[in-house]
C-alpha cells in the first residue's frame, strides 16, 4: 500500500501552492494575489525567483506554508510528472486535486500525531482504520479525490480527534 510522504518536496512539485492559493497584502505577503493566478515571483522554469530571501522580501507566509507533501503527490502520483506550467489545460484539474489532496495529507498528519497519544486498543484500531481510508490500495485518482471530498471520512476524522481531547490537558472523558 502506498504510504504518502507528509514532507514537502518542492523539487517534485509544479509550484502548485504558488499559483493555487490567494493571498492578501499583509505582514505575511507583500502583495495581493488572487487564487489561481501564478505568483509574479515565479520564473519561466516554475521556480521562485526570491526563494532564498522570501522573508526579507515580505513573504514570510510562503516560508511558513507547508503542503505536507500534497504538491508532489499530485504532480508525481496523479499526473505522472506533468505540470500545468507546460500544459495549461491541466491547471484547474491540478489545482482541484491539490486542494483536496492537501486535506487528505492534513488528516493523515493529524492521525499520525494522534498515534503518539496513549490510545486504547479500540482507539488505535479506529485511528488505523481512518488512516487506511486516506490511502486507497490502487492509489488516488481525481475521481477518488472528488469522492473523498464529498464523503464522510473527513468528518469522521474530526469526530475521532474530538473524542481524544480528554487525553490532552486532563479533561475527564465523556461517557
Amino acid at each position: 500500500m502506498f504510504q504518502p510522504s507528509l514532507t514537502a518536496d518542492c523539487g517534485q512539485c509544479a509550484a502548485l501552492c504558488c499559483a493555487h492559493h490567494a493571498f492578501d497584502s499583509s505582514e505575511q505577503f507583500a502583495i495581493d494575489k488572487p487564487a489561481g493566478v501564478p505568483c509574479p515571483n515565479l520564473n519561466g522554469r516554475g521556480r521562485c525567483n526570491i526563494h532564498a530571501s522570501l522573508a526579507e522580501r515580505g513573504f514570510s507566509g510562503c516560508v511558513s506554508y507547508d503542503c505536507l507533501g500534497a504538491g508532489q503527490h499530485v504532480v508525481q502520483g496523479l499526473f505522472g510528472g506533468r505540470s500545468w506550467q507546460h500544459e495549461p489545460a491541466l491547471k484547474e484539474t491540478m489545482f482541484e486535486a491539490f486542494r483536496i489532496m492537501r486535506s487528505v495529507h492534513e488528516n493523515l498528519q493529524l492521525l499520525h500525531a494522534a498515534r503518539r497519544l496513549a490510545l486504547s486498543d479500540a482507539e488505535a484500531a479506529r485511528c488505523a482504520e481512518l488512516e487506511l481510508a486516506h490511502m486507497p490500495q490502487d492509489g488516488w485518482t481525481l475521481a477518488r479525490l472528488r469522492e473523498f471530498e464529498r464523503g464522510p471520512v473527513s468528518a469522521s476524522v474530526r469526530a475521532f480527534l474530538r473524542s481524544l481531547r480528554y487525553k490532552l490537558g486532563g479533561t475527564v472523558r465523556p461517557a
